[in-house]
C-alpha cells in the first residue's frame, strides 16, 4: 500500500520499483558500434506473390504495350458515353470532367483530351463559346470497321467459345465469365443474342446465365501448343519424347538463370500431363508427381485460354471466373510467375494483365488476325499522341478560317443561321467521310454543326 501511494505521488519521479529481487532488469541499450557485442536477430525476407512480382525480370515493351492499351480503353469509355447521349454527338468539357471517375482517370479530363487530337476535337462552340468536345471522324470509323469485322467473324467466335466449353469440366460456362472476356474474345455486345441465342444446335441456355455445349466436336480438340509440338518435331529433328509435353520458352532479355535451374526446367518439359480436351478427370496431388502434373495441366488450360483472345493477353484477376469450370484450383497469380517463359504479368495501368510470351516479338503480335488489325490503326492513333501531322494541319486551318467566318458574320448584321450552313459546306468539302447531320437554328440546345476530321490515313 505505501509502496503504491509513493508511485502515485505527483511530486516524485516516476521510478520503476522491482518487488522481486531475484529478476533482474537491464536497462534498454540501443544497437551501435560501441555495443556490437549484443546480438540482433534480422527478419527473413518474405517470399510471397508480390514480392516475386516486383522482383521479376521487366519486359520495356510489353508494359509500354499494354499502357497505352489502358488508354485505349479509357477513351473507348469515353466514346461510350458520348454515344449514349442524346442531345447530340459533342459534349462540353465541363461536363465530361464529371465523367473522370467513371472513366478511371487520374488527370484531369481537359489534359486527357487535349493529349490526343487525333482521336478527340476540341472546339469552342459557335453560340455559348465554350469549349467542347467530340471523337474524330477517323476514330469513329475504325470504331465501326472494327463492328463489321466482328460481324464478319461470327463463326470464329462460335469456334471459340466452342473450345472453352469442352475445356470446361462438364461442358458448362457462366455466361458472366464470358462477359468479362468478351472483347478479348472478339465476341459482339450482344453475343448473348447474336451467338448463343442463333446457334441452338450448338449452344444451350440453362437457368439463363449458363451456357451448355450441345454437339461436341472432336475435330476441335487440338490446342495450339500441339501444333507447335508437330512443328518442332517436324523441322528441328526433335525425339518424340522431348517434344511430347514441351512448352516454348522465351525468356527476357536480362533474365538470370540460377544454378541448377536448367535441369528443373528440363525435367518440367518431359513431365507428362493431362492435356486440356483429353479429359475430365482429376489428377490426384497426393500421388507421385501429382502436384507437378497438376499445376501443368493448370499452365495448358491458361496457356489454350490465351491462345483462344484475339490479342493472346487477358487480365489475371478474370481468370479467377474460370477456376472451378477448369479444374485450376491453384493460386493463378503464383503459377503464373513460376513460368516466365511462358506468361509475362504486366503491372502497369492499375491492373494485372498475363501476356502469352510467344505471341509477341518487339511488342507487335506475330499471327495477326483482323480484329487485331483494326484495333492496331485504333492503338496507332493512340501512339501519335500530340504529333503535328499533316492532317492536324489541315484542320488547323479549318479551325482559323471557321473562327474568322464566324467574326465576319457576328460583325456584320447577317442573321444567326445564315454563317452556320457555309461552315459545315467547307467541312463537306474537305471530309466526306463524316456526317455533319442534321442542323437547326443556333439558338436552340442541340447543335451539331461543329467540324471533324478527315479519314485518310496520318502521315507521320
Amino acid at each position: 500500500m505505501i509502496l503504491s501511494k509513493i508511485s502515485k505521488h505527483p511530486c516524485l519521479l516516476p521510478t520503476r520499483i522491482h518487488t522481486n529481487r531475484q529478476e533482474t532488469h537491464f536497462p534498454g541499450i540501443p544497437y551501435g558500434p560501441f555495443n556490437s557485442f549484443i546480438q540482433k536477430r534480422w527478419k527473413k525476407p518474405a517470399n510471397t506473390a508480390q514480392t516475386r512480382l516486383e522482383s521479376r525480370t521487366t519486359d520495356s515493351k510489353l508494359d509500354k504495350l499494354t499502357t497505352h492499351l489502358k488508354k485505349l480503353k479509357t477513351i473507348l469509355k469515353i466514346y461510350d458515353l458520348m454515344s449514349n447521349r442524346k442531345r447530340g454527338a459533342f459534349v462540353s468539357l465541363q461536363l465530361m470532367s464529371r465523367w473522370r471517375n467513371i472513366v478511371g482517370l487520374n488527370v484531369a479530363m481537359g489534359e486527357f483530351v487535349h493529349k490526343y487530337p487525333h482521336v478527340f476535337d476540341v472546339f469552342t462552340h459557335p453560340v455559348r463559346r465554350n469549349l467542347c468536345c467530340r471523337i474524330s471522324g477517323k476514330f469513329k470509323g475504325l470504331v465501326t470497321e472494327e463492328e463489321g469485322v466482328v460481324k464478319d467473324c461470327e463463326l470464329g467466335c462460335v469456334k471459340r467459345v466452342k473450345m472453352l466449353l469442352l475445356m470446361s469440366k462438364a461442358g458448362r460456362l457462366h455466361i458472366h465469365a464470358l462477359r468479362l472476356i468478351r472483347r478479348e474474345l472478339g465476341l459482339p455486345e450482344d453475343f448473348r443474342e447474336s451467338i448463343l441465342g442463333k446457334y441452338v444446335d450448338d449452344f444451350r441456355l440453362v437457368d439463363l446465365e449458363i451456357v451448355e455445349l450441345v454437339d461436341k466436336d472432336e475435330n476441335l480438340g487440338v490446342a495450339e501448343v500441339e501444333k507447335w509440338r508437330q512443328k518442332e518435331y517436324k523441322e528441328k529433328w526433335l525425339s518424340e519424347f522431348e517434344t511430347k509435353f514441351a512448352f516454348p520458352i522465351n525468356f527476357p532479355a536480362g533474365f538470370k538463370i540460377q544454378r541448377g535451374f536448367r535441369e528443373k526446367l528440363k525435367n518440367w518439359q518431359m513431365l507428362p500431363y493431362l492435356k486440356p480436351y483429353e479429359g475430365n478427370e482429376v489428377v490426384r496431388v497426393g500421388t507421385c508427381g501429382g502436384k507437378e502434373r497438376f499445376e501443368k495441366r493448370a499452365v495448358a488450360m491458361i496457356h489454350e485460354l490465351l491462345s483462344l483472345t484475339v490479342e493472346k493477353m487477358v487480365e489475371v484477376e478474370r481468370l479467377a471466373h474460370f477456376r472451378k469450370n477448369f479444374g485450376m484450383e491453384v493460386n493463378v497469380r503464383e503459377l503464373l510467375l513460376k513460368h516466365p517463359g511462358i506468361f509475362y504479368i504486366s503491372t502497369k495501368g492499375s491492373t494485372h494483365t498475363v501476356i502469352l510470351r510467344e505471341a509477341y516479338s518487339k511488342g507487335c503480335l506475330i499471327e495477326q488476325n483482323p480484329i487485331y488489325v483494326v484495333r492496331r490503326k485504333m492503338l496507332d492513333l493512340v501512339f501519335l499522341g500530340c504529333r503535328n501531322t499533316r492532317q492536324l494541319q489541315a484542320e488547323e486551318e479549318i479551325k482559323k478560317g471557321s473562327d474568322s467566318l464566324i467574326r465576319t458574320a457576328n460583325a456584320g448584321s447577317t442573321r444567326v443561321g445564315e454563317w452556320v450552313v457555309p461552315i459545315l459546306e467547307s467541312f463537306d468539302n474537305m471530309n466526306d467521310h463524316d456526317d455533319p447531320g442534321e442542323l437547326s437554328d443556333a439558338s436552340e440546345d442541340e447543335f451539331d454543326g461543329c467540324y471533324e476530321t478527315g479519314g485518310s490515313k496520318c502521315d507521320g
